[in-house]
C-alpha cells in the first residue's frame, strides 16, 4: 500500500478530472456495491448525476501510478447548489433546518477510496484537505448523506438505533428523511442493543463523522436504486471540541 508520499490531494481541474472520479465512483458504487441510476453511464463506465458540473471534486491521486485518481469526494457549497435547484440531500432529506440557520454550508457526496487505498492514510490525508478547504471558505455546517450497503432494514437495526439514541442531532441542526420514505431508526430501545455489535456494522465512514463530533438526522432513506440505506450526517464546526478539531485538521 502507498505511505503517505506517493499521494497527491488536489481539486479537479478540468473535464478528464471529472471523468476519472466518475470512473471510480462508477469502480465502487456501481460494480462493486451493486448501485445504479439515471445518469449512470454503463458503456463508459461512469458514475454521473446532475450536480457534478456544478460542485467540487477533491481528488486523492496515487503519484507512484501516473496520478491515478483512487479517492474523491464531492464538494457543493451552498452557492454552487443554487445553480442546480438545490444540494443532492434534498432529494433524500428536509433539510430546512439547515437552510434557515443563515450559516455557510457545504455539503459532502460520493466519497469513496479505491480498494487497494483502504485502510490507511489515503482518507486521512483527504479530510486534512478538506480541512483546508473548509477553512478557505469559512464553513460554519457540513452536512451530507452517508450509506450503509443493502436496503435490508431489519438486518441494521442495532446500527441505526444506536445512531438515533446516541447521536441524533439537536433541533436546530434536525434534518428529516422526506414523509414519502421515511424510515424511523429508533426500531429498538438502548437497553436492547448490542453495542459492539451494531458499532462494527456502521460503515468506517460513518463513524468517524461521529468520533468528529458529527450528528445523524432524524430517520433513515431507503436508497432502492442505489442498493443503500442513507442517513444525513451533520456537522458542526462550533461544536466541535478542541481534540476533534486537532484530529480533523491534522493537527499535533
Amino acid at each position: 500500500m502507498p505511505d503517505n508520499r506517493s499521494y497527491g490531494v488536489r481539486l479537479a481541474a478540468g473535464p478528464d478530472d471529472l471523468r476519472a472520479a466518475q470512473a471510480l465512483r462508477y469502480a465502487v458504487f456501481v460494480r462493486e456495491l451493486g448501485g445504479d441510476g439515471p445518469l449512470v453511464d454503463h458503456v463508459a463506465g461512469l458514475e454521473v448525476d446532475r450536480f457534478d458540473a456544478h460542485a467540487d471534486h477533491l481528488l486523492l491521486t496515487d503519484k507512484a501510478r501516473g496520478d491515478t485518481v483512487v479517492g474523491v469526494y464531492r464538494l457543493m457549497r451552498a452557492d454552487q447548489a443554487a445553480r442546480v435547484g438545490g444540494f443532492y440531500s434534498a432529494d433524500e432529506y428536509d433539510i430546512g433546518p439547515l437552510l434557515d440557520s443563515n450559516r455557510r454550508l457545504l455539503e459532502l457526496g460520493r466519497s469513496c477510496l479505491h480498494a487497494d487505498h483502504r485502510g490507511g492514510s489515503a482518507m486521512m490525508l483527504l479530510w486534512q484537505a478538506l480541512a483546508g478547504y473548509v477553512a478557505d471558505h469559512r464553513i460554519d455546517v457540513l452536512f451530507g448523506v452517508a450509506s450503509f450497503h443493502g436496503t435490508d432494514v431489519a438486518a441494521l437495526t442495532p446500527a441505526l438505533s444506536i445512531l438515533h439514541h446516541r447521536h441524533l442531532a439537536p433541533p436546530d441542526l434536525r434534518v428529516r428523511a422526506l414523509a414519502d420514505h421515511f424510515q424511523p431508526m429508533d426500531l429498538i430501545p438502548m437497553n436492547q442493543i448490542d453495542a459492539r455489535a451494531a458499532m462494527v456494522q456502521t460503515p468506517a465512514l460513518i463513524k468517524a463523522y461521529l468520533r468528529l463530533g458529527g450528528f445523524v438526522g432524524e430517520g433513515a432513506f431507503v436508497d432502492h436504486a442505489f442498493n443503500t440505506t442513507d442517513v444525513c450526517l451533520v456537522m458542526d464546526m462550533d461544536r466541535m471540541n478542541a481534540t476533534q478539531a486537532r484530529l480533523y485538521g491534522g493537527a499535533p
